[in-house]
């Protein structure tokens, strides 16, 4: 899968941040010619809560990690480690409790409804596991939805690009019930990437797909990254998913225990499965509720017995 890359404004200082950093970056890491942050997303001290008091699920606990530009990421971790809450509070889907997110140069967690509406039109682009293809459209209109809610123009040339690269020219008058789950994940990829968005978050985006198209489209993602500049930010439980990508990152319980630089197949597999084996370890310390009802049942016997007045034996005579 090849681009020839088609310039555009925002491009040439990501290429040239990501080949030749030490030439452009300033002293705090940004680029002085255009004072834009070095990272395209970055949480600070970042926390979600659900819940309060006892019952409180603590889903991210003081997350600090930055998402650099250019550089496709995955987020990995077993159910329930928070990797999934940590890239809808990026994106301004959920509301942190505390902290910040800093994603080009606004901190999101400072803005109002409306804001947060334009940052996702203008500024993100999202690709999700179930596609979300509006089915009443053809996947030219869902490609160019972005541009016709932001009342923006369409760039034939990107847009002819984009098409050509997913392979789907001949796909365009069809509706998403009539197109494979590869195609309608190609759709989506193109829709998350024709405004040029800041940053693309993936949500498992080669879950409803079969090996085959899964590679197409990571390696899609991945040459859109080293080809393009483009900043993508990937959810996945899939250990081959990350090793496309330049970095993963490893959540669990809230936390970021691992930052893993040019991620293999291997590796990630292996520290998922000691991430399982830990918590599995955890889970057979920890008592059932059969012996902690016993437990109550044992401590409230003994009780009883210590409070019982004492039994006097009978006289023979």
């Amino acid at each position: 899968m090849n681009f020839r890359h088609h310039q555009h404004p925002h491009d040439t200082n990501d290429f040239n941040a990501i080949v030749n950093p030490g030439n452009v970056a300033g002293a705090n890491g940004a680029d002085p010619r255009t004072h834009r942050p070095p990272f395209a997303v970055e949480a600070m001290d970042l926390v979600k809560d659900y819940g309060s008091g006892e019952n409180a699920v603590h889903a991210l606990r003081g997350v600090n990690v930055g998402f650099e530009r250019g550089r496709f990421t995955a987020i990995m971790g077993p159910s329930g480690s928070g990797k999934s809450t940590l890239m809808h509070t990026l994106a301004g889907l959920d509301s942190a409790s505390g902290g910040h997110i800093m994603l080009d140069g606004e901190d999101v967690t400072t803005m109002n409804d409306n804001q947060l509406t334009m940052l996702r039109r203008h500024k993100i682009g999202f690709i999700f596991q179930s596609f979300n293809l509006l089915p009443m459209f053809t996947a030219k209109q869902n490609i160019l939805m972005p541009l016709t809610l932001a009342g923006g123009k369409v760039d034939r040339r990107w847009f002819d690009q984009l098409v050509g690269t997913l392979g789907l020219g001949d796909r365009l008058g069809h509706r998403p019930n009539e197109l494979s789950g590869g195609q309608q994940q190609r759709v989506a990829i193109a829709r998350a990437l024709i405004a040029r968005p800041q940053v693309v978050f993936a949500d498992e985006p080669t879950g409803n797909l079969d090996s085959v198209a899964s590679a197409e489209v990571l390696g899609f993602l991945r040459d859109s990254v080293r080809e393009l500049g483009q900043t993508v930010v990937m959810v996945t439980h899939d250990a081959v998913a990350a090793s496309y990508a330049d970095r993963a990152i490893v959540f669990a319980d809230g936390r970021i225990v691992s930052d893993v630089r040019e991620p293999k197949a291997e590796q990630m597999s292996g520290l998922l499965m000691e991430l399982s084996e830990r918590a599995a370890r955890q889970a057979r310390r920890m008592p059932s509720m059969d012996q902690l009802i016993g437990a109550d049942a044992t401590a409230t016997g003994t009780a009883t017995a210590g409070t019982a007045k004492p039994q006097h034996a009978k006289s023979t005579r």
